[in-house]
C-alpha cells in the first residue's frame, strides 16, 4: 500500500523545506556565534595589552617623577658649588688682614645672591619704605625724627620672597607717631 495522496507528499516536501532552513539558520548562527567568540578574543587580548601598557606607563611615570623629585635641586647646587670654593678659598688663607677677609666675604655673598637670584630668591630690603605687614614683621617702634609714622627706619633681618612667595618676613623697626 502506497500513499498516492498528493497533499501528504507536499507535508513531506514542506517539512523538507522546513527542516532545511532551520539547518540553514543554525548553520548561519552558529557562524555568527564563531565570529563573535573570535571578536571577543580580540578585544579581550586588546584590553590586556592595553592594561599592560597602563600600567608600563604608571611604573615609568613614578620612575620619572622619583628620578625628578631626586634631582630637583641638581641645578641649584652646581650653581653653588663656586660659592663653596670661594668659602674654602677664603678660609684656607692663613695671612690675610680683615680688610681683605671682608673683600671676600662681599664677594662670595654677592656670589650666592646672584645663585639665589637666578632660581627665583630676593630679598626683601625695606629701609624707608612704608611698613607692609605682609612682607614685613615690626619688632619694635622708633622716634624717628623727619621720618613719616609708620617707615621703616631699621632692618634687622632681611626678608625674602621665592617666585613672589614670601620665604621670610623682614624684621623691622618702624617709626612711631
Amino acid at each position: 500500500m502506497q500513499n498516492n495522496d498528493p497533499q501528504s507528499h507536499d507535508e513531506a516536501f514542506g517539512q523538507s523545506a522546513a527542516d532545511e532552513a532551520v539547518a540553514a539558520d543554525l548553520a548561519a548562527l552558529q557562524a555568527r556565534v564563531a565570529e563573535l567568540e573570535a571578536s571577543n578574543a580580540e578585544l579581550r587580548e586588546t584590553v590586556l595589552r592595553e592594561k599592560a601598557e597602563i600600567e608600563n606607563q604608571r611604573r615609568r611615570l613614578h620612575r620619572d617623577v622619583e628620578q625628578a623629585r631626586r634631582f630637583a635641586n641638581e641645578k641649584l647646587l652646581n650653581e653653588l658649588l663656586p660659592v663653596y670654593d670661594g668659602l674654602e678659598s677664603g678660609l684656607a688663607v692663613e695671612s690675610a688682614d680683615v680688610a681683605s677677609m671682608r673683600e671676600g666675604i662681599s664677594l662670595t655673598l654677592k656670589s650666592l645672591l646672584k645663585v639665589a637670584e637666578n632660581n627665583g630668591m630676593a630679598q626683601i630690603d625695606p629701609l624707608g619704605q612704608p611698613l607692609d605687614p605682609d612682607r614685613h614683621h615690626a619688632v619694635s617702634l622708633v622716634d624717628a625724627p623727619g621720618k613719616a609714622a609708620g617707615t621703616v627706619v631699621s632692618v634687622l633681618q632681611k626678608g625674602y620672597v621665592l617666585n613672589d612667595r614670601l620665604l621670610r618676613p623682614a624684621l623691622v623697626a618702624v617709626a612711631k607717631d
